[in-house]
């Protein structure tokens, strides 16, 4: 017993010194939006870094010394591939060189609402074959409570006899990327990290803080999995509540714009949320259900998850629906129409169409027979579930072209006064003409 615990101490001491003194090698499974900022992250702070990705574009993007991510400047990564210190393959057997691994690949919904595990089994499959003692391995997909220790833990270890918190170090750290922002990166957002033990506790922190600025230790990989699903659980029920709240001032004939920057101006107990066309992105929309199916193991209903979910997922219709009431107004049908929507991203400013709200407000929109276009500057076409569209050309001659248009994602680059000016009717999901559209004639708020 002494002996093992001796050996034990001794593998920490020598983990924590490659550390310190950035000898250990970084291997990061996944080259996406989490992957690949944390790769640079890692590199800049000194690490030798192997990016392991299946998808060979990518691979071979990073190997030229580009950037497929639009948060991270390929003159960034040029320079650290350059200095040797980033490299990608498609061959997993690299990571038999890492002394510490992260994790990074998707985990999104089954149409049937629970999730889809198979990247991660997958992962873990490919990783469970090149464990070696001392070694850190760290998972941040998000997923449900449970899953780094019923699914992980089980694996990794098994093949080669290891224990967790001796012969490896087993944890689990929430990403907390939101692509678009500039003042919170992967470098200065405050990481969580929960073990398996103590020591993987420990020494999963101790490997972050060594390229992060902040890192919070949690009590257990369980404590780290439930804070990234109550980050974005928070966030998906205040945004199901102003939307509910939209839909309530309509039907009062009260400007619920007017009504949240009101509320907005006190200085405690409020924080400000506004309504939208629908939850998009990788993280609200999917995260809390995660939640909401493990619950049903214990024969529990996260009623305000579902709640929530059901108005959030209900809003694209309901846009469609005022877009409907606009023509009616104007003396159109909405068979036949052309509109346009602007925007298919599903946040501002971004090149990413993951469950973007326009993606359902545009196929709602083509069943009942309108003819529908898009302009999007940061995404030039899209294929979804047998839908193929262009981005229209030119923004302006595109408003003009239409009989009514509908802004979905309101992106800085457009000039909503031109817009207002120069289309016939505008239904305004975001406000993104502001005060003096919504007292125009010609413009439908949400």
């Amino acid at each position: 017993k002494k002996d093992k615990e001796t050996e034990n101490m001794l593998t920490k001491e020598v983990l924590l010194k490659k550390l310190h003194d950035r000898s250990a090698v970084v291997g990061v499974m996944g080259l996406g939006y989490v992957g690949m900022p944390l790769v640079v992250a890692f590199a800049e702070a000194g690490f030798t870094v192997i990016g392991v990705d299946p998808d060979g574009r990518k691979v071979d993007t990073v190997r030229r010394g580009d950037s497929h991510i639009q948060d991270v400047p390929a003159e960034q990564v040029s320079r650290l591939v350059k200095a040797g210190l980033i490299r990608a393959t498609t061959d997993f057997a690299a990571l038999a060189e890492a002394d510490c691994v992260s994790i990074c690949v998707p985990t999104p919904l089954r149409k049937t609402g629970d999730p889809d595990m198979s990247f991660i089994l997958s992962a873990t499959g490919e990783l469970a074959k090149y464990m070696h003692p001392g070694m850190i391995v760290v998972l941040e997909s998000t997923t449900y409570p449970g899953t780094t220790r019923e699914i992980l833990l089980p694996k990794l270890g098994a093949e080669r006899n290891l224990t967790a918190g001796e012969d490896f170090f087993l944890a689990f750290s929430p990403e907390r990327v939101d692509p678009g922002r500039t003042d919170w990166t992967t470098y200065n957002t405050p990481k969580v990290i929960g073990g398996i033990t103590e020591t993987c506790s420990e020494l999963a922190a101790a490997w972050y803080a060594q390229a992060l600025k902040t890192v919070i230790p949690v009590t257990s990989a369980e404590a780290a999995e439930m804070t990234k699903l109550l980050e974005n659980t928070y966030r998906m029920i205040n945004i199901g509540l102003v939307n509910e709240m939209a839909i309530m001032c309509n039907q009062l004939g009260i400007d619920v714009w007017e009504v949240i920057d009101a509320a907005a101006t006190k200085p405690f107990g409020f924080m400000k949320f506004t309504p939208g066309p629908g939850l998009g992105g990788h993280c609200i929309p999917i995260d809390p259900l995660y939640l909401s199916w493990k619950l049903k193991e214990v024969k529990y209903n996260a009623r305000f998850i579902e709640l929530a979910s059901e108005i959030n997922t209900s809003m694209p219709r309901y846009v469609v629906g005022r877009v409907q009431d606009a023509l009616n107004e104007a003396g159109k049908a909405i068979k036949g129409t052309h509109i346009l929507v602007l925007g298919a991203a599903y946040k501002p400013d971004i090149d990413d169409l993951r469950e973007s709200p326009a993606l359902d407000v545009i196929g709602l929109l083509e069943k009942k027979g309108a003819h529908v276009t898009y302009h999007d500057p940061y995404i030039p076409s899209f294929k979804h579930e047998g839908l193929e569209m262009h981005s229209e050309p030119e923004v302006m001659q595109a408003v003009r072209a239409a009989d009514c248009v509908v802004i979905i994602t309101n992106h800085k680059a457009y000039d909503y006064p031109a817009i207002l000016e120069a289309a016939r009717l505008v239904v305004d999901t975001r406000n993104a003409l502001g005060k003096t559209g919504r007292r125009s004639p010609k413009v439908t708020s949400l």
